[in-house]
C-alpha cells in the first residue's frame, strides 16, 4: 500500500476545491495547472460542469466532419471523461443545455430552454446540492463578465454566487441537505495583458514570432490586472494542463494558437495561474499564493493513498 502527503483542515479532513465551469473543456483551459498541483497535495477536487457543450463548435480541423458534428454531445462527454482522468479529479454534470455563442448584428435570440435563459435562483438549486454534498472549502468560477461574454459563462457566474449564498442558508433548499459555508470564492483571471506581454517579450528575445503581438497592439490598459489578488505557482504542471486540454479534441487545435509558446518560455515567463479573491469568510493578506490561504489548516499528514480518493 502506498502513502501520500495530504493537506487537511482543522478537523483533519482533506481540503476540498470545487470548480464551477460552463462547458466541458473549461476545466482544462482555466486553472488546470492549479488543479493538478492541489491534486498532488491530496486536495480533493470536483468540477461541476453546467452544460454538455452541445452547441459548441469544432475548432480542430482534424475533427471536422459531418459525423462529428452529429455526435457533438457524445464526443464532448467522452472528452470530459478523458480530461478528468488526466487531471485526477471528479466531475459532475449540472444538466443544463448549452446556449451556444450568438453571433451577428443584431444578435439572434438564445435558444429556448438553454442554460442562459434559466431562472438564476431556480438553476442555482442544482449547484446548492453539489456544494452541500461535497462541502468545498474553496469554490472557483468566472467574474460577472464571464471571463469573456459567452452567455453560459455569465450565467455560470450568476448561479455560482447565488448557490454559494444559498448553500450556507439552512432555510434555502432544505431538501438538498445540511447547510455548508464555503470559505473562499475566486474568479479565474489568467487571461490578462501583463501575462501576455511578458510571454511576448520572451518570444521576441528568443527570436520567435509571438502569437500575441496583434492583441497587445490594441490592448493599452487591462482592468483585469487591477483585480488580481492571487498568484498560484504551478509551472511544473503546465505540461499536464496542456495534456488535459488536448483531450478535448473537438475544441482545440493541437497545432494552434494555444500551444504556440514553447513550454520553457511559458514556465519561465509567467509561472503562476492568477485569480481574483471575490469572497472570503476568513482573514486574508493580499497578494496570496495559495487558494487555501487563511483557512485554518494543520500541517500536511501522511496517509494511505486510497484513504481520501474521490
Amino acid at each position: 500500500m502506498s502513502t501520500t502527503t495530504i493537506r487537511v483542515d482543522a478537523a483533519g479532513e482533506p481540503l476540498r476545491l470545487l470548480h464551477v465551469h460552463a462547458h466541458p473543456d473549461d476545466e482544462s483551459s482555466k486553472g488546470a495547472a492549479t488543479t493538478a498541483k492541489y491534486v498532488a497535495q491530496g486536495v480533493q477536487v470536483l468540477v461541476a460542469t453546467c452544460t454538455g457543450g452541445e452547441r459548441g463548435s469544432i475548432l480542430n480541423p482534424r475533427m471536422e466532419s459531418p459525423e462529428n458534428w452529429a455526435r457533438m454531445a457524445e464526443l464532448r462527454t467522452q472528452e470530459m471523461a478523458r480530461a478528468k482522468v488526466i487531471l485526477g479529479i471528479e466531475q459532475t454534470w449540472l444538466g443544463f443545455v448549452d446556449s451556444g455563442l450568438p453571433e451577428g448584428d443584431p444578435l439572434p435570440p438564445l435558444p429556448e430552454g438553454c442554460f442562459a435563459l434559466q431562472d438564476v435562483d431556480v438553476a442555482a438549486g442544482a449547484l446548492v446540492k453539489v456544494i452541500r454534498e461535497f462541502r468545498p472549502h474553496v469554490v472557483t468560477t468566472y467574474d460577472e463578465n464571464g471571463g469573456y461574454p459567452h452567455p453560459d459563462h455569465i450565467m455560470c457566474h450568476r448561479i455560482t454566487m447565488a448557490a454559494v449564498e444559498a448553500a450556507a442558508d439552512p432555510a434555502a433548499w432544505p431538501e438538498h441537505g445540511a447547510a455548508w459555508q464555503v470559505l473562499k470564492v475566486y474568479y479565474h483571471m489568467n487571461f490578462h495583458r501583463g501575462r501576455l506581454a511578458k510571454l511576448d517579450e520572451l518570444m521576441h528575445a528568443h527570436g520567435l514570432e509571438s502569437p500575441y503581438a496583434e492583441w497587445l497592439q490594441n490592448w493599452d490598459r487591462d482592468e483585469v490586472e487591477d483585480r488580481l489578488t492571487t498568484f498560484v505557482p504551478c509551472a511544473e504542471y503546465f505540461p499536464l494542463r496542456d495534456h488535459a486540454l488536448r483531450a478535448h479534441a473537438t475544441q482545440i487545435d493541437p497545432d494552434g494558437f494555444w500551444f504556440a509558446v514553447p513550454m520553457a518560455i511559458q514556465q519561465a515567463g509567467w509561472p503562476t495561474e492568477d485569480y481574483q479573491l471575490a469572497k472570503s469568510m476568513v482573514p486574508v493578506t493580499l497578494p496570496e499564493d495559495d487558494l487555501f490561504a487563511g483557512i485554518d489548516t494543520r500541517e500536511p499528514v501522511v496517509a494511505d493513498a486510497w484513504a481520501y480518493s474521490i
